[in-house]
């Protein structure tokens, strides 16, 4: 059922292991992560990007993973997060609509304005008494990696840097922090990496919990490893997204004879499931609820 995102992130802050951030976009997905929390008995964020909002509009998913999370998953504790919220006319919107907590993203301002924005949206977001999330550092993409491979970016000039960040929190007073220590958004196995060294000195210097984000190409090693060095909050999207196709896939073999949307998807959403158990089950917030 869905509960405040501080029942959920304080426990495992306190308890050392990770919470794994989910993004959704439609009904399948959602069904998937919700099953999966239920099933290992884990507590779960459910987030939406903007992208996946302007999708389906703001009322239509809201609705659907509310209505999800206190059904099929009221036995199990679960928040709504926004993810990189960049629009900030679309932030106050899922802070009025009931958003357990919002991304202010504003990591690719000057310091100055990324605290600016930051403490606007913190404050706003408090009034109502949900979290405020906000981003220092900035998380790769594919487009960051191409021109990272031809030379043109210096990966640790995108680096959180340690002191920074505890400067950044003193002054913005938000409640999670998306920190840039390596990883980048997509699956890029083999090439991601966490920056442990700097992500252990960040944590030392900051004392509310740390959010991973491109987490979907690390290995379970580095995973566990990221969560023995202070990480709270995992983000997962791509690996949801590759084993929904590989089984929508194979669902649509030339030779199907499938017309039925929900048998064709029916697959694919049990292949998401599955990834969401996997990942809840290396986080180690399973049995947590």
């Amino acid at each position: 059922m869905i509960v405040p995102i501080k029942q959920i992130v304080s426990r495992a802050h306190k308890n050392k292991y990770a919470v794994g951030a989910f993004n959704t976009s439609n009904l399948e997905t959602t069904l998937a992560i919700v099953r999966a929390a239920v099933s290992q008995k884990s507590p779960v964020i459910i987030q939406t990007s903007e992208s996946a909002i302007h999708y389906s509009n703001l009322q239509t998913i809201f609705g659907i993973i509310t209505s999800v999370a206190n059904s099929i998953g009221k036995s199990v504790p679960i928040s709504i997060h926004l993810d990189h919220g960049k629009d900030l006319g679309l932030i106050k919107d899922c802070i009025k609509i009931g958003y357990n907590s919002v991304h202010i993203d504003a990591s690719e301002k000057d310091f100055a304005t990324n605290v600016f924005l930051s403490r606007e949206i913190g404050s706003l977001a408090h009034k109502k008494g949900i979290w405020a999330q906000a981003e220092l550092g900035s998380i790769l993409g594919k487009e960051g990696l191409v021109k990272l491979e031809t030379g043109e970016i210096n990966m640790k000039d995108l680096l959180t840097d340690p002191l920074q960040a505890q400067e950044f929190v003193a002054l913005v007073k938000v409640d999670t922090l998306a920190v840039a220590v390596g990883t980048i958004h997509g699956s890029f196995q083999g090439i991601e990496k966490v920056d442990e060294r700097r992500l252990q000195k960040i944590r030392s210097l900051v004392n509310i919990p740390i959010v991973l984000h491109g987490g979907s190409g690390l290995s379970v090693q580095m995973f566990k490893q990221a969560i023995k060095n202070g990480v709270s909050i995992i983000n997962i999207d791509t690996n949801l997204r590759l084993a929904f196709k590989e089984a929508l896939v194979k669902s649509l073999k030339p030779d199907s004879d499938l017309i039925d949307p929900r048998k064709i998807l029916e697959p694919s959403t049990k292949a998401m499931q599955a990834e969401v158990e996997k990942m809840i089950k290396i986080f180690g917030s399973n049995n947590q609820a």
